[in-house]
């Protein structure tokens, strides 16, 4: 790969994240090209939703399971409630609540303890389960998200709530996009995967719009990975080349720097 003509990343998060992840990929002297495979919608019932978020003091802990949750949680809340800790899934989650003035310094947040494997498992590992016990807990997600925390929190004596604040809906490309998407698959570039939804959707529209020679394309090019888990769907969907870094954007990034 040549210095001066390196090769494009693609980010395919929702676009709002896609475009504050575009120019830290550009500042490594990559081309960015934001090409959203997930599309984030509000939730159909805005009134029960601010109803839900006046009064969470009810509730001994709040799970977010992604940034978009608490961008859509925040939509209605003024401030968070003293005495009520916050649970992530991600550190995605922790800089999204920064930016409505929610930090360690004011608020108890409890992630996951190991960095490099974010998901609902590794929150309940960091968990003060006895606190819980006989206690609210309110997970805000989007629709039909994992219910393996859901599970073991009730399993235990711990009521848990969930709220869809969001859905995530598949890309409807137009005319203009869909010729931009078989030209991405036509070309060489490498893509950054941060769920195995957006994968799963970047496949269906492949076979649907490009057919089996673009599928045999795509699955021939590099897949920088945030979670074992999606490493996994890759691999299951026919990819050869999947990098997998662990989460965060920093180690994205620095995988995407140590192949230029």
């Amino acid at each position: 790969m040549s210095l001066n003509n390196p090769i494009p990343v693609v980010i395919t998060r929702p676009l709002a994240q896609a475009r504050v992840m575009a120019p830290r990929v550009e500042a490594l002297g990559r081309k960015a090209v934001v090409f959203p495979l997930l599309c984030i919608a509000p939730a159909e019932n805005p009134d029960q939703l601010r109803d839900r978020f006046r009064d969470l003091s009810v509730y001994e802990m709040v799970i977010f399971v992604s940034p978009n949750a608490v961008d859509a949680a925040f939509q209605f809340i003024s401030g968070w409630p003293y005495g009520v800790k916050i649970g992530i899934v991600g550190e995605g989650s922790r800089l999204a609540l920064r930016q409505y003035g929610v930090t360690d310094d004011n608020t108890t947040i409890i992630g996951p303890r190991d960095t490099e494997k974010m998901d609902s498992e590794e929150l309940l590992k960091s968990l003060h389960i006895e606190s819980l016990c006989g206690k609210r807990v309110l997970i805000v997600r989007g629709q039909a998200g994992r219910d393996f925390l859901s599970h073991i929190l009730r399993s235990l004596n711990i009521e848990v709530e969930h709220l869809t604040a969001y859905h995530r809906l598949a890309p409807q490309l137009d005319a203009a996009q869909t010729v931009q998407f078989l030209q991405l698959l036509d070309d060489e570039n490498e893509w950054l995967i941060t769920s195995s939804e957006a994968l799963r959707n970047l496949l269906d529209l492949a076979s649907r719009l490009g057919g089996g020679e673009r599928v045999v394309k795509l699955q021939r090019k590099k897949f920088i990975v945030s979670h074992h888990r999606i490493a996994e769907t890759a691999r299951s969907l026919g990819f050869q080349s999947v990098i997998l870094t662990g989460s965060g954007d920093e180690r994205l990034l620095a995988a995407l720097q140590s192949s230029t």
